[in-house]
């Protein structure tokens, strides 16, 4: 019992103690309904300024976490946001919160969050099958 309690003491000396500065970048792609129109970048951005949690508590962001637009000039950049995170941050919650925002859009039941690589994040439509498509492969 006594080892249980150091241990968990321990544990949490280390989450408070700062320990050392991580910084991790996250981008989550919404192009492809972006420029569909069916998904507001904008709106989604204001959403995680307004859900990310930071020690415990939403609207705490200040300089830890910074969530922006990346604006390309060839509009390749469009619908692309990036979370950098100075602080312990899971890639995992950004997608919970990302599955949030497109359920309270309706959109839960045409786009998935899909991770393309590490710190990636990019919304695709479900692979709608169709008869046709099916013709045309034999």
């Amino acid at each position: 019992m006594k080892s249980g309690a150091k241990g968990t003491g321990s544990a949490g000396a280390k989450g408070k103690g700062g320990g050392p500065k991580v910084t991790k970048k996250f981008i989550i792609n919404a192009s492809q309904p972006a420029s569909d129109k069916i998904f507001d970048v904008a709106a989604f951005e204001k959403f995680l300024h307004d859900k990310i949690k930071v020690d415990n508590r939403v609207g705490n962001l200040g300089d830890t976490v910074q969530i922006s637009q990346q604006q390309g000039s060839s509009g390749g950049g469009e619908g692309k946001i990036e979370v950098v995170a100075h602080t312990q941050f899971s890639g995992r919650y950004l997608k919970y919160l990302t599955k949030k925002f497109l359920k309270k859009q309706q959109l839960r039941d045409w786009l998935r969050v899909v991770s393309t690589s590490p710190g990636v994040y990019e919304l695709r439509f479900f692979n709608v099958v169709n008869d046709e498509a099916d013709d045309d492969d034999e």
